[in-house]
């Protein structure tokens, strides 16, 4: 089976994680395709694959004979698409042939366009898989998964020669916490990728260092026409904190290696406001110098309107896995091998967010991150081709090659 027909299937099944619940998984639907994928493996032959009590899928498939002193090599996707956008009832659109124009989803008077995403008149002649506008595709991150299923089947299938290899799924990456439950012993790699990226191609190994910030801001209320000197409007404050912050460290005008401040949420009245913020820089320094300055907006806030006005909560989020890649940058050289092998030219770029292999970096198993084919994940503007989806497998098949011909 192809990974686009795989894909095609795994998109109807509904597996969206939830940033307001603290249970685990954070929202129980994503078993419904956790328990899809380890029957699947069990009937293309691996034996031991399970689903936990936490909804994370461990596979393996043993070393071919004679293979057994090479490296274990992980492949790693996640279950859940994000809660930000609809993620229920997907309908996927295929487009033969595409013409590289516009592209109207659907009904819901939404148009992909090369005017918002230049790099289409580039797919011109693929095959074209996106969303008839009014959900997500899924792509972030099944699109993953069923190219990770598709290797594991060619390699059954065709009796392709092999170390160990071990195949991980994981719920609720889209809400930060996919990798806190991966048993990695019970995983079993010696180092992994996750399969999570953009373009068939693409290999990182950098990530942010994220913080999240919240400003809670307590007003004092009186008659309007009796506040002079005397009323403390939350709002107002809150505004005044957010006009304190560089304008040009946002998002919309960043990229590369560039930080940010990023307000997430603003709410409140005359009694109580409040501001929440993420905070991202690939330079652990530069991070601390921008939580540094949500501290000094706090004093001087309460030094102008009196002790306890605002209160500032700050929480590390992940950090840049770049440290734990580069003594073993064997698996960035041999994944940039691979990605030439399959007539591509590496796109080697850092993630401007992050990933589940972030945090297993720091766990202990070095974990950057492949394209997947994929684009304008999150929305209703998602899209990916099949042709993307075959280079990707082929990809995973070379690396796979590769390490095959390498001692453990």
């Amino acid at each position: 089976m192809k990974a686009y027909e795989r894909f095609l299937n795994y998109v109807t099944v509904h597996t969206s994680s939830n940033s307001q619940s603290e249970t685990v998984p954070t929202s129980r639907i994503q078993f419904d395709l956790a328990n899809v994928l380890a029957d699947e493996l069990r009937s293309l032959g691996v034996k031991d694959a399970r689903v936990d009590d936490k909804c994370y899928v461990y596979a393996s498939i043993e070393a071919t004979p004679g293979y057994e002193d090479k490296p274990a090599i992980g492949f790693i996707a996640h279950i859940d698409t994000t809660p930000d956008f609809c993620g229920e009832n997907v309908n996927p659109v295929i487009i033969e042939n595409y013409s590289g124009e516009d592209i109207v989803l659907g009904e819901s008077s939404r148009v992909l366009s090369p005017d918002e995403f230049p790099h289409l008149p580039a797919l011109k002649g693929r095959t074209l898989i996106v969303t008839d506008g009014s959900t997500l595709l899924g792509a972030d991150n099944k699109a993953g998964i069923a190219e990770i299923m598709t290797l594991a089947e060619n390699l059954i299938k065709n009796e392709i020669p092999h170390g160990r290899i071990c195949i991980g799924f994981t719920p609720d990456e889209e809400v930060g916490s996919g990798a806190d439950h991966l048993d990695i012993q019970a995983f079993g790699a010696d180092f992994a990728y996750t399969v999570d990226g953009g373009p068939e191609g693409e290999i990182s190994y950098e990530n942010f260092n994220a913080a999240s910030a919240s400003f809670d801001i307590n007003g004092f209320n009186v008659h309007p026409g009796e506040a002079k000197d005397t009323m403390i409007n939350a709002s107002l404050v809150a505004t005044e904190i957010n006009s304190m912050l560089p304008t040009g460290e946002t998002p919309r005008d960043t990229m590369d290696y560039e930080g940010f401040f990023h307000m997430t949420s603003i709410s409140g009245s005359v009694e109580h406001a409040r501001l929440d913020y993420i905070i991202r820089d690939h330079d652990l320094a530069v991070l601390e110098a921008r939580k540094a300055t949500l501290r000094l907006i706090e004093k001087l806030m309460n030094e102008k309107y009196g002790e306890g006005t605002v209160s500032l909560t700050l929480k590390d989020q992940y950090r840049n896995m770049v440290e734990k890649i580069k003594p073993c940058f064997h698996i960035i050289e041999n994944a940039s091998a691979a990605v030439e092998k399959a007539g591509i030219e590496p796109m080697i770029i850092p993630v401007r967010g992050g990933t589940d292999g972030a945090n297993l970096s720091f766990k202990g198993l070095p974990c950057p991150n492949l394209g997947t084919g994929g684009y304008a994940f999150h929305g209703p503007y998602e899209h990916i081709t099949v042709e993307g989806m075959d280079k990707t497998v082929e990809i995973l098949e070379n690396i796979v090659a590769i390490y095959a011909d390498m001692p453990k």
